[in-house]
């Protein structure tokens, strides 16, 4: 295990990600809200530009600036990136549902309703489906997107080599991506917290998650970090092997430790709440936007 972190300060991570996703999606989708309607090749050769101008306004688009027989396609593949990027993001947060729920860790876990299975073969099962199904549809709306920018290149003025795939990566990518976000909307208004065993967790490494913090105050007595690493390895080493051992206990009782730190310093530095002494400051950053 690294260092232990607040469940608060993991979710708000994700919020930050998908806050950065709406702005991004905001702006792809202002990049293909264009239209055009100036001829076969795009230089107005039987149209007056005002034709275009008055439909465009109609339809609540804005002109291509210049365009060949189609809307230049960059704009699409710009877009599809965007809602594969989103997917993404949603994957990221169904993995983390996935690992929180497995049996061993268990601190958290996708609400199962009566009745419901995780597996048709094993009936005690309580698997993550609604993550893993989003996992799955990530991939998808990855596809999605290299076709959107294989789409780009056309001959010359146009080809329609774009048009069949579109005309299947448009609506697909888009309905799944709604379906992808509402999913995990409810996922996450649903998920059951078990604290308990967040607390419980805390205690399998026996305290050797604070190991940093007690090298950089040898270091602050004057050792080198070559000697701190050394003295504080040595004595994690040795904690794993004992198995019924606490680390800070090991730590007592090393004699160079002992040199440099006192019993009141070393349990200082294993107290939680100073883990959580600049969480405040970080969610100021978050959430002060």
């Amino acid at each position: 295990h690294a260092e232990p972190i607040t469940f608060g300060l993991v979710m708000t991570r994700f919020y930050d990600e998908f806050r950065r996703a709406k702005s991004r999606l905001k702006a792809a989708a202002g990049e293909i809200r264009v239209g055009k309607l100036s001829g076969a090749v795009g230089d107005y050769l039987h149209l007056d530009p005002r034709i275009e101008t008055y439909v465009m306004k109609r339809l609540g688009l804005k002109p291509a600036a210049i365009s060949s027989q189609i809307v230049s396609r960059d704009r699409y593949g710009y877009f599809f990136q965007v809602l594969a990027l989103i997917a993404t993001s949603i994957e990221h947060l169904a993995l983390q549902v996935r690992h929180l729920q497995r049996t061993e860790v268990l601190e958290a876990e996708e609400y199962f309703s009566p009745g419901q299975k995780g597996s048709s073969a094993m009936p005690h099962k309580r698997n993550p489906v609604l993550s893993e199904n989003l996992c799955g549809l990530a991939r998808l709306v990855r596809g999605y997107a290299l076709a959107a920018l294989e789409n780009i290149p056309l001959w010359h003025e146009r080809d329609i080599s774009h048009s069949s795939a579109e005309r299947v990566l448009g609506p697909d990518a888009t309905v799944f991506l709604d379906f992808m976000l509402n999913r995990m909307a409810s996922i996450i208004e649903k998920l059951v917290i078990y604290p308990e065993h967040m607390a419980k967790n805390l205690e399998l490494t026996r305290g050797l998650v604070f190991s940093a913090g007690v090298m950089l105050a040898l270091m602050k007595k004057g050792l080198s970090r070559a000697e701190a690493y050394a003295l504080v390895q040595n004595a994690a080493m040795r904690t794993w092997k004992a198995k019924n051992k606490k680390f800070i206990d090991v730590l007592k009782a090393d004699p160079e430790i002992k040199k440099h730190l006192t019993t009141g310093e070393l349990t200082r530095l294993f107290d939680l709440k100073a883990l959580k002494a600049k969480i405040d400051y970080i969610y100021s950053r978050v959430f002060a936007s």
